[in-house]
């Protein structure tokens, strides 16, 4: 296969490839703004949890984001109130916050290993010897710069 067939190979796979995946970028968009505001409450609404305990407990457990907490040592009876996203966004938050002990893990290496195929393969879409070509490299030189300067600071 000579560098012109497996540059328009690499161009038909990322075309396509970058449809197929469109739905999922915009999904992932969304779930990964929400969770930029997790600290927040803006896209939460308050739910009262109602559990049976351990009777009898002189410390309860830390509940991490409860308010309002009620526990009943008699009968074990715990209320709390925590902030939760709603049922859909809360699916998707879960989706982003993946790990390897779920089964969407493997969404997100498959997300991860297309875009890691779309960087390398965006340059398979200009001659090497073009301006455009050199200018694709300083944007992402500059690309690179700017995220270790946001990580550093």
């Amino acid at each position: 296969m000579n560098n012109r067939n497996l540059s328009n190979k690499v161009r038909v796979i990322h075309r396509y490839l970058g449809f197929f995946l469109a739905g999922i970028m915009f999904v992932y968009a969304l779930s990964g703004i929400t969770l930029t505001f997790r600290d927040k409450d803006y896209f939460k609404k308050p739910i009262v949890v109602e559990k049976t305990i351990e009777k009898g407990l002189e410390n309860l457990p830390n509940i991490k984001g409860a308010s309002n907490v009620e526990y009943n040592s008699e009968t074990g009876g715990l209320s709390y109130t925590q902030m939760q996203p709603p049922k859909i966004l809360g699916a998707l938050e879960k989706m982003h916050k993946a790990t390897s002990s779920t089964p969407l893990y493997f969404l997100n290496v498959f997300f991860g290993i297309s875009l890691l195929f779309f960087v390398f393969s965006a340059y398979w879409m200009f001659l090497p010897q073009t301006d455009v070509f050199k200018k694709a490299i300083y944007y992402t030189v500059a690309g690179i710069v700017l995220t270790f300067i946001m990580i550093l600071v």
